[in-house]
């Protein structure tokens, strides 16, 4: 059975690299949710000013991997207990978020946060919102850490390098460490950026 969830947690980049690699997860797309626009840019997303986030969709197979488990493994891939950042990452863009679409789905994003809530000292500050205005963000941000991961010097060189080196692939490596048991086969060794 197909399903989906659609959560933010600053940027769309580092979300994406790591629910890609559970096994279960069929796909995994970046976008834009929460906001007043349809099909708003990356630019008028980062200029904050659209009520969005970045966030993921993630269609999983639901006979092999839970709701549930996927929000307790989106809780802990990144720090709930921020108000609108992650890192260097600021602004209600980059908010803490989880999409709902019906009460059933919120009662268990809440529930969830709950039960996560005694891992943090700090109040989780995740926020709950219908899903509205969700669209895919533009091609170039499909798969931006695998392509940079995967790629030569060359590719590299064209991407935000700085970025991905210094802040998705330790987030990464920390998350394949967490959740080896749950990542797909192919993804269980870690990358080697070196060249």
């Amino acid at each position: 059975m197909r399903s989906e969830l659609v959560v933010g947690g600053g940027c769309f980049w580092c979300l994406e690299a790591m629910f890609s690699e559970l096994d279960g997860v069929t796909s995994v797309e970046s976008g834009y949710a929460g906001g007043e626009l349809p099909n708003p840019s990356y630019k008028e997303v980062c200029g904050g000013k659209t009520g969005h986030a970045e966030v993921i969709k993630v269609s999983f197979d639901a006979s092999r991997i839970s709701r549930a488990d996927l929000l307790r493994v989106f809780f802990v891939a990144h720090d709930p207990t921020q108000l609108n950042r992650q890192g260097n990452d600021i602004g209600h863009q980059y908010r803490s978020v989880v999409f709902f679409t019906d009460s059933a789905e919120f009662d268990e994003a809440r529930a969830v946060r709950d039960e996560v809530s005694e891992l943090y000292e700090a109040p989780i500050v995740t926020t709950f919102e219908e899903l509205k205005n969700y669209s895919p963000a533009e091609d170039y941000h499909q798969g931006y850490f695998d392509r940079f991961e995967t790629g030569n010097i060359v590719t590299r060189a064209t991407m935000n390098a700085g970025y991905c080196s210094a802040v998705i692939a330790p987030k990464v490596a920390k998350f394949r460490k967490a959740f080896a048991e749950k990542l797909k086969k192919s993804h269980s060794e870690p990358a080697d950026l070196s060249n």
